[in-house]
């Protein structure tokens, strides 16, 4: 499945933010300010591989390294400082553990609130009003448009990120990771893993390859 979700369950008209951002990226095309190419490729650095690569090594350094783990749980934000991962939207952070019996799902149910330092920018799914919605009412039917079934024993908490405290999931390690180093682990975390909304799968060739996230 790819990175981002373009189900039309979570599709919504542009808010009028979306579309003065979208105003003013025209007119710095227009004006010759910026390429439209340049502008594109920016923005796909911000949404996929500055924010995610960030949580990426907090998650792999977490797999690799029981104290911190134990420490990341404990105090998120003192642990993730220590990497250099700070700045607005990340003030306050929790980070939750997906278990064999317990997985974690994240949402803000009233805007789109998000951890920046460590995700980047938020999907447009993810600050949709079906979303919202559905991942209280309806968690399982929301995983299962991602292509994540859980058994039916599996508890799913939903946690709903504030102004005041965002999360950040820690997914399960694949059997097969166990023993790699940090930076090859880093490699297969994905950003929709951290929300919850899916989870990491290896192809059967055990060579970092991700199937499924």
């Amino acid at each position: 499945m790819s990175d981002d979700h373009n189900s039309n369950d979570f599709t919504e008209p542009p808010s009028d933010l979306a579309l003065k951002v979208k105003a003013l990226e025209s007119l710095l095309v227009e004006k010759g300010l910026v390429s439209e190419e340049a502008l594109d490729a920016l923005i796909e650095i911000y949404e996929h591989k500055v924010g995610p690569r960030n949580g990426a090594q907090v998650i792999a350094k977490a797999w690799a390294q029981p104290e911190f783990k134990e420490w990341l749980l404990r105090d998120a934000n003192a642990a993730i400082s220590s990497l250099g991962f700070t700045g607005r939207q990340g003030e306050h952070m929790r980070v939750v553990e997906n278990t064999t019996k317990v997985h974690n799902l994240v949402v803000c149910t009233l805007c789109s609130c998000y951890p920046w330092p460590v995700l980047g920018l938020p999907p447009v799914w993810y600050k949709s009003a079906p979303y919202r919605a559905r991942a209280v009412s309806d968690p399982r039917g929301v995983l299962a448009e991602f292509d994540t079934h859980l058994a039916d024993d599996v508890e799913i908490q939903v946690w709903d990120s504030t102004a005041e405290m965002r999360y950040l999931v820690l997914p399960r390690q694949p059997a097969a990771a166990e023993g790699w180093p940090e930076d090859k682990l880093a490699e297969i975390v994905t950003r929709n893993s951290m929300i919850g909304v899916e989870e990491i799968f290896l192809d059967s060739d055990d060579d970092g390859e991700v199937i499924s996230s």
